[in-house]
């Protein structure tokens, strides 16, 4: 059935364009009204890891720290393993805690000391203790934005000069394009689901910018071909959406057997509580589906309108000369 399909991609490409800024507006409201949580390798802080034995309750770790934290309660924890640890294989969690809150050596001594009075069968003992400078923070925090913005300006590159025969530097330019709208999603997953922003997020990023990325670039393969094919009787919008609708049953069915896997992966996290995964599994769920729609319905679709607007820009630029 899918193969059958006949979806005119090029002529609903404000429609799919709209759904978009819908979404995207949706989530920069959040953002303004939520704000964003910043992870402790950004705006510094301190992380602290213990190992024990057994199964504990989270319940018991916050009960613990709120006296040393005033109550608060923006902190993380992230279980190492998800098995019941033994005297030989202990379980190992970290307590990352905000700049904001701050431990001496005294208040660590004490929370080990409580810990071991409340557990006394689960064998706490402080592995380590590292704390990280908001200047650090802010500093990695840059060069992960770098990073990113490096790898985005190389696909565009790529884009452009392996799809050059078509107009390269423009369709770079509407993947570029595509790719920015999948990592805002990302991003405002991270807000929605007061999710803090850490390291997780640049490696979230920049799997989703590979796999859209990916998808985008079959597409522009599939033009190529087709437009030698078709010939210049075709229309643009003709090669367009025959080329996308060859390639919508594989972009789909990769998508959805991606999305399984990691939808498997974030079960297992929610059950017990793996948070270090949870941070990374959730917002690339939402990433997946927003790099499959931003390939598919807007990357190609908006190039056709690109290429004819700058047509017509063309033609009235070169009728403007004749009645001169």
């Amino acid at each position: 059935m899918l193969n059958d399909m006949k979806i005119r991609f090029v002529a609903n490409k404000k429609k799919f364009a709209l759904v978009a800024a819908i979404v995207l507006l949706i989530g920069l409201v959040c953002n303004l009204v939520l704000g964003t949580r910043m992870g402790i390798q950004f705006t510094g802080g301190t992380i602290i890891k213990y190992s024990y034995t057994g199964d504990v309750d989270k319940s018991v770790l916050q009960e613990v720290l709120a006296p040393v934290t005033d109550g608060k309660e923006d902190y993380t924890f992230a279980y190492d393993v998800i098995t019941n640890g033994t005297d030989s294989n202990p379980n190992n969690v970290s307590v990352s805690l905000p700049a904001t809150v701050s431990l001496t050596a005294d208040d660590l001594n004490q929370v080990l000391a409580d810990l071991q009075k409340k557990l006394p069968d689960a064998n706490f003992r402080q592995l380590e203790s590292n704390s990280v400078e908001a200047t650090m923070g802010r500093e990695f925090f840059g060069k992960c934005i770098v990073a990113i913005v490096l790898a985005s300006v190389l696909m565009l590159v790529y884009v452009a000069i392996r799809f050059r025969k078509i107009g390269g530097w423009s369709a770079g330019l509407m993947s570029l394009l595509a790719l920015v709208h999948d990592v805002a999603i990302a991003y405002f997953v991270f807000v929605i689901f007061r999710i803090q922003l850490d390291d997780n997020f640049v490696a979230v990023v920049l799997a989703i910018l590979g796999y859209s990325l990916n998808n985008t670039i079959v597409i522009y393969d599939r033009i190529r071909e087709n437009r030698r094919r078709m010939g210049a009787k075709a229309s643009l919008a003709e090669v367009v959406d025959r080329s996308i609708n060859q390639s919508f049953r594989r972009s789909l069915f990769t998508t959805i057997t991606t999305f399984v896997a990691v939808a498997s992966i974030t079960v297992v996290a929610l059950v017990y509580s793996l948070d270090s995964i949870l941070s990374f599994s959730v917002p690339m769920m939402f990433g997946l589906v927003a790099g499959f729609y931003s390939s598919t319905f807007l990357a190609a679709p908006l190039w056709v309108g690109l290429q004819d607007w700058r047509a017509k820009r063309r033609a009235a630029k070169a009728e403007k000369n004749l009645a001169k």
